[in-house]
């Protein structure tokens, strides 16, 4: 429930998707749900508009709305990271104290266990997408194609450059059936001979 029409005719237009209240600059397309947000924009965006921070550096255009944005794009021109990561074995360095908070995240939640990697994931998720950057490949010597194990290697050698699949074959007395592969033996062995079927 609402309290005042206002209230409700504000809540009705955030559903709607409707911006009945236009920016009054020349050349501006913005438009917002309530009068005080499009005069927040105003006085945020177009109010010292004559007084932007622009940047000199030759053949940059970009202006800033305030003189620390200025100072630390800048910084980005002339190679200069004055804001350093003070978390322990990072080495990382930014432009400006925004992009230095913004890095810091990557130091919550999730540690990475690699020694002297200074990662840590803020879900599990980035976690472990990171992991596989440490991920030691096994490549094939004849094709070049990567592996995450030794096992993998071997039984695409078997496989794909043998010119002979390996045959596993069933250890039961009296069965003489055999399996390119362990998954379809160990199949095998649970459903016809120990009788668990899924």
């Amino acid at each position: 429930s609402f309290c005042t029409r206002y209230q409700l005719t504000r809540h009705e237009l955030s559903h709607s998707g409707e911006k009945p209240h236009k920016c009054l600059a020349d050349g501006c397309s913005e438009a917002f749900v309530t009068n005080a947000s499009m005069r927040n924009h105003m006085a945020r965006v177009h109010q010292h508009q004559e007084k932007r921070y622009q940047c000199d550096h030759q053949g940059c255009k970009k202006d800033f709305n305030k003189r620390n944005q200025l100072k630390a794009h800048k910084c980005e021109h002339q190679k200069i990271q004055p804001f350093h990561c003070s978390f322990s074995g990072c080495v990382r360095e930014f432009p400006s104290h925004g992009k230095l908070k913004h890095h810091e995240k990557v130091h919550e939640g999730y540690p990475c266990e690699t020694e002297g990697c200074p990662f840590q994931g803020k879900t599990w998720t980035d976690y472990l997408k990171h992991r596989k950057e440490h991920k030691v490949k096994v490549p094939c010597g004849e094709c070049k194609k990567q592996f995450n194990n030794t096992w993998f290697l071997h039984q695409h050698e078997l496989h794909v450059h043998s010119g002979e699949k390996r045959m596993l074959p069933c250890p039961k007395k009296g069965c003489g059936k055999k399996f390119t592969r362990r998954f379809n033996l160990e199949s095998h062995i649970l459903g016809d001979h120990e009788g668990k079927k899924p």
